[in-house]
């Protein structure tokens, strides 16, 4: 009796450290959900080839313990995206949304108005779900007159300020207008532009995962 006593109280406390043990990895895992456009889908290349896939790489050696989610849509719109925003934060449960939104619209010309409210319910809704948020600025050609591509550039800063969200640099920093980095059509970044683009993210999203 006094043996088997002393066995399920061996048993019981493996039990609890493992079960103690398991909470510690579960805490320390992070998710990251990227919610993008055709720059974070890797138009014209292979997934693989794209800064989404090389952040996973960087990651798996300097943070193992974050995984990533790439729900980026060539085309996205930031009210497309909205719209699937709900069950991408359900099926997820990310602690960091990275938005990378807001070139098409601008390219079609969208009021500046709905693409703001599209933008700040994204990043509200995210933060409803204890997600951190990462907002990309994007930037337009300025053949669409300097009030309204100044009134959208300036848009990610209101809007990171307004929510006390992150704000990361121009994704395409150092690689729109050199034709050697853009694909055929100038908008979207080749293969080689890659690691750039990354390197133009990391800093921001390192920072919240230290």
């Amino acid at each position: 009796m006094i043996i088997n006593s002393v066995l399920k109280q061996l048993l019981g406390g493996a039990l609890l450290y493992l079960a103690l043990a398991g909470s510690a990895v579960n805490a320390g895992q992070q998710r990251i959900l990227v919610l993008g456009d055709s720059i974070s889908a890797a138009y014209g290349m292979s997934l693989a080839q794209g800064w989404v896939a090389l952040l996973a790489g960087r990651l798996a050696e300097s943070h193992p313990q974050v995984t990533i989610a790439n729900a980026s849509i060539s085309g996205e719109t930031t009210a497309g995206a909205l719209l699937r925003l709900p069950d991408l934060l359900a099926a997820h449960t990310p602690d960091i949304v990275v938005v990378e939104l807001g070139a098409n619209d601008g390219l079609r010309g969208y009021p500046i108005a709905g693409f703001r409210s599209n933008l700040s319910k994204i990043v509200e809704l995210s933060q409803q779900q204890n997600a951190r948020v990462i907002l990309v600025q994007m930037d337009i050609p300025p053949n669409y007159g300097t009030r309204y591509t100044s009134a959208f550039h300036d848009s990610y800063s209101i809007i990171a300020n307004s929510t006390d969200s992150a704000l990361a640099p121009f994704i395409l920093d150092g690689v729109a207008g050199q034709p050697a980095l853009m694909q055929g059509d100038g908008i979207h970044p080749t293969a080689e532009a890659q690691p750039r683009l990354l390197e133009n993210i990391l800093p921001t999203l390192t920072t919240l995962l230290d």
